[in-house]
């Protein structure tokens, strides 16, 4: 096995990190967004409906480009972090994992989603029934229910943040060592001529990562479902 060049472990590192912290960071909220599209009746839901899954249809450049507009160092959300907080977005590490987070978001809601609308509501009114309150029954019946369909969407927006390329590059452009995954690194490669064998290593290396990622949550998924229907 060949060893990784140190571009290629700092792009891999980065890669993960963003990945990583995008998913997490988003989690919470794309299974609030979830539970409201599946669940809610309000005026206006296709329109947030369409809003969430927005990222998916846009240009990737487009995305970037209105999150440099909103967080950059003289933006509304940007300049409010800045001054008060003393947290910079643009141009760093942690923009990349929300251009990441941005674009994985619809994936892991609509997993979510699709989860939580196959969960049998007669299971939750029969907790209600045994005295079980509204918060209870989610954590205990709800959520372990929707297990399958929130491992897939971590694992798809996690796989869709170590491949982000558009909306990163054009939030934080390509700094080594700050904000050059493993897309970044690989463009890199391709504008300098010869590069061709560590280019083709780097695709290679997020081939293989992007699979694992895949395998590991249909594996787990199917567990976890087997696991359930031996509950149920």
């Amino acid at each position: 096995m060949l060893a990784l060049s140190p571009v290629e472990i700092e792009a891999l590192r980065l890669s993960l990190r963003v990945g990583l912290w995008s998913v997490a960071a988003s989690l919470p909220l794309g299974l609030a967004v979830a539970f409201l599209l599946a669940r809610g009746r309000f005026p206006g839901k296709i329109l947030v409906d369409g809003l969430v899954h927005l990222p998916l249809v846009l240009p990737p450049v487009v995305v970037g480009f209105a999150l440099l507009v909103l967080f950059g160092r003289h933006g509304p959300l940007g300049a409010f972090l800045y001054e008060r907080l003393g947290i910079t977005l643009a141009f760093t590490w942690k923009g990349a994992a929300l251009a990441s987070a941005v674009m994985g978001f619809p994936l892991m809601v609509r997993a979510m989603r699709l989860s939580l609308e196959l969960v049998d509501r007669r299971l939750e009114q029969a907790a209600r029934t045994l005295g079980a309150g509204r918060i209870r029954v989610f954590l205990t019946v709800t959520l372990p229910l929707m297990g399958p369909g929130i491992l897939s969407g971590v694992i798809l927006a996690f796989a869709r943040s170590i491949s982000e390329f558009g909306a990163t590059i054009t939030f934080v452009s390509n700094i080594p060592g700050e904000t050059s995954t493993l897309p970044l690194a690989l463009y890199a490669l391709t504008q300098v001529p010869g590069t061709d064998v560590p280019a083709l290593r780097l695709a290679l290396l997020s081939v293989a990562l992007a699979m694992a990622a895949l395998i590991v949550s249909e594996v787990m998924a199917r567990r976890l479902a087997r696991r359930i229907q031996g509950v149920t």
